[in-house]
């Protein structure tokens, strides 16, 4: 069975897309995402944000979005969810935490819908 390819595959309303093009655009912000997994790298990202985000090349704007935490900023700008929530997990935020920023339904609800089995869009 193969995997849908073309522009179809890419439109769909609302949902990021995490493909090769996205991948190079992030690279160096999900690489200091991925270094949040060592203590000793947390610590230093802790006491310099700025300064941290520097070391790593990332764009202006990609600095903006992780010191401020716009969390569909990173995603946007070509953060993976999964790189994306080591930072959430640093600031004790949980992924269904980020699944109602994402959907605009806020933590409590977004956690209702998945125990109710999940969104019903449309």
């Amino acid at each position: 069975m193969s995997t849908p390819t073309g522009a179809g595959r890419l439109d769909l309303p609302g949902t990021p897309v995490f493909d090769g093009d996205t991948s190079r655009r992030g690279f160096r912000m999900n690489k200091l995402f991925m270094s949040l997994r060592d203590a000793a790298a947390r610590e230093r990202f802790l006491a310099d944000e700025a300064a941290y985000c520097r070391e790593f090349g990332l764009t202006a704007e990609q600095e903006k979005a992780v010191l401020a935490r716009d969390w569909q900023a990173m995603i946007d700008l070509g953060g993976s969810i999964f790189y994306v929530y080591k930072l959430a997990m640093m600031d004790g935020r949980s992924m269904q935490y980020l699944g109602g920023v994402f959907t605009g339904m806020g933590e409590d609800d977004f956690l209702a819908a998945m125990r109710a089995g999940g969104r019903r869009d449309g």
